[in-house]
């Protein structure tokens, strides 16, 4: 008996081995290609920012450019540790960024049920698609002047045309994303017998979250670009009042320092908005 227990374990034993080999065979390279991938993507956007760099710091120094409306990169990186130490950058930059974060998030609250609203249901899309297209038409910083005037020079007016300027590209992406859903899937869900409510919460909301999400990101870098231009009239703090100061002062490394720090900004908030689109969106498949 104990004779016959061993000659079939003997028989199983490679069959296990061989099947546990091809996991690692084929899981290994997988693996090794996406991680070559990443540092390949890593290292050609490094090298592009490097070349920038040393364009930046080379050509004034050799006289390409006039260093005085173009000074080194590296002058222009001790104005930024200057004003970093001293607490007006940061000062101006929680300016601009409380600023910013309400506008940005009013329209977020405003636009996606709006749009959910107008993309869904038609009597709404047919009652306001004309409002739609005359304010959808007219940029935020042509009506700038129209928000001060009615608001005043202080934070309201600033945030309300922020507000406005974020709302379009998160409400026209909204809708859009709505009215793309593929009509398969629908058909498919009502064939199953989901109500309207269920088709929306199961079937449109999570196929219109991508393009929601590229109306949200649309939005973030328009915010930080309409407060720029919006605090470079009547405001006494935030990075485009550092920048209009500097420049009125012929203080130009100050200058490019904010300009440098709200490219970071821009780049900070895209990335957090790509890493939120990812945790909404964790039922897609790579």
């Amino acid at each position: 008996m104990s004779s016959t227990i061993e000659l079939q374990n003997t028989a199983v034993a490679p069959l296990l081995t061989t099947r546990a080999e091809p996991v690692v065979a084929v899981r290994g390279p997988g693996v090794v290609r996406r991680a070559g991938h990443i540092l390949g993507a890593v290292a050609t956007r490094t090298v592009a920012i490097g070349i920038l760099a040393a364009v930046w710091e080379i050509f004034p120094r050799l006289g390409l450019v006039d260093a005085t409306f173009l000074p080194p990169l590296s002058e222009v990186l001790v104005a930024w540790w200057d004003l970093a130490i001293s607490g007006q950058l940061w000062s101006h930059t929680e300016a601009s960024l409380t600023r910013s974060a309400a506008g940005f998030g009013l329209a977020i609250l405003v636009a996606v049920p709006l749009g959910l609203l107008i993309g869904w249901y038609s009597p709404v899309a047919n009652l306001l698609n004309p409002l739609l297209e005359v304010f959808r038409n007219t940029a935020a910083l042509a009506i700038l002047p129209v928000f001060v005037l009615i608001l005043g020079l202080g934070e309201t007016s600033k945030i309300s045309i922020i507000l406005y300027g974020c709302t379009w590209p998160i409400l026209l992406n909204t809708v859009s994303g709505v009215r793309t859903v593929d009509p398969l899937l629908i058909k498919s869900a009502r064939s199953l017998g989901l109500g309207p409510l269920r088709l929306f919460q199961k079937v449109v909301l999570p196929a219109a979250v991508p393009t929601i999400f590229t109306g949200i990101r649309l939005a973030g870098a328009a915010s930080i670009l309409i407060l720029i231009a919006a605090e470079m009239v009547g405001a006494k703090a935030g990075l485009g009042y550092l920048i209009n100061y500097a420049q009125y002062n012929f203080a130009v490394p100050d200058m490019y320092a904010g300009i440098i720090t709200i490219s970071a900004i821009g780049l900070l908030v895209n990335q957090l908005l790509i890493v939120t689109e990812r945790r909404f969106s964790t039922w897609r498949t790579n």
